[in-house]
């Protein structure tokens, strides 16, 4: 920082994340990478080296500890099989390319077919902190889904217990079943003729959680083949994670990231009033 006329803390740190500093010829993202005499430091304010490019995985935040995508659809969170594409194997592909040294962790997941926000770890005491301590760090997680039909309510609680049975299907009771307690808030924010856009915040992170309760509702997720009504207008799961706000595991500072509503989503609604 003093080197380069005593930029900010956030700009040292995006020169990091971004691949700027190198020592003794190599790539260095952490900020407490420790030197000795004789070492060679060279630092551009220009990012360098490889960028994540990838048409399932765009990069929306990066430091020394974790990362933040957004995820397209038709993509695994992590890898159901050794082989197996995934957001995790893109996202360590970039790392080794870049020359950082880390992997990615799973932290949470989205279904392969939900769109949006997801945050990995790149260091296993970030991955831990996270891990251990999920519902105290994040802040607001909210997902937004279209929806079919028209909601009669412009907000409301779903409150059910959700358990599988042995077909891997979630059913949901209003009394205790033995499942886990679920809890989801919605709002509705738009509604068509046939459609409606609600944004739905979770306080519980179930299994298809969303999904089974918007069933609940009678309005399911548009594009849901195992628990909607075979409304898919988009052709895809019509759910996207568009906001998660967190505590840095390691820094302790509150992030806030979001995404747009997908076009595709507002495209319903625009054709309707054509």
């Amino acid at each position: 920082m003093k080197a380069l006329d005593g930029i900010s803390r956030n700009k040292a740190k995006a020169i990091l994340a971004g691949g700027g500093v190198t020592v003794n010829g190599k790539n260095r993202s952490q900020h407490d990478f420790p030197l000795n005499p004789g070492d060679r430091v060279e630092i551009s304010k220009r990012k360098s080296g490889p960028t994540l490019q990838n048409k399932h995985v765009r990069l929306v935040y990066e430091d020394a500890y974790i990362i933040v995508i957004e995820k397209g659809v038709g993509i695994l969170s992590m890898a159901s099989s050794h082989h197996a594409y995934s957001v995790k194997t893109v996202i360590d592909d970039y790392l080794r390319k870049s020359h950082q040294g880390a992997t990615a962790h799973v932290v949470h997941r989205l279904d392969r077919d939900t769109s949006g926000l997801l945050v990995y770890a790149k260091t296993i005491e970030a991955e831990q902190i996270l891990e251990h301590n999920w519902r105290e760090i994040v802040t607001d997680r909210r997902y937004l889904a279209l929806v079919s039909g028209q909601m009669e309510e412009r907000e409301g609680t779903v409150e059910s217990w959700l358990k599988d049975n042995k077909a891997f299907f979630t059913y949901s009771s209003p009394t205790d079943n033995g499942g886990k307690f679920a809890r989801t808030h919605f709002r509705t924010l738009r509604i068509g003729p046939e459609h409606s856009l609600v944004e739905l915040k979770l306080d519980t992170g179930r299994k298809n959680q969303i999904r089974v309760h918007m069933q609940d509702l009678g309005h399911p997720v548009c594009g849901d083949i195992k628990y909607g009504n075979g409304d898919n207008p988009i052709g895809r799961l019509a759910l996207h994670a568009y906001r998660l706000n967190f505590y840095h595991p390691i820094t302790g500072e509150h992030l806030s990231f979001e995404t747009p509503c997908p076009k595709a989503f507002k495209a319903v609604f625009t054709s309707a009033e054509e």
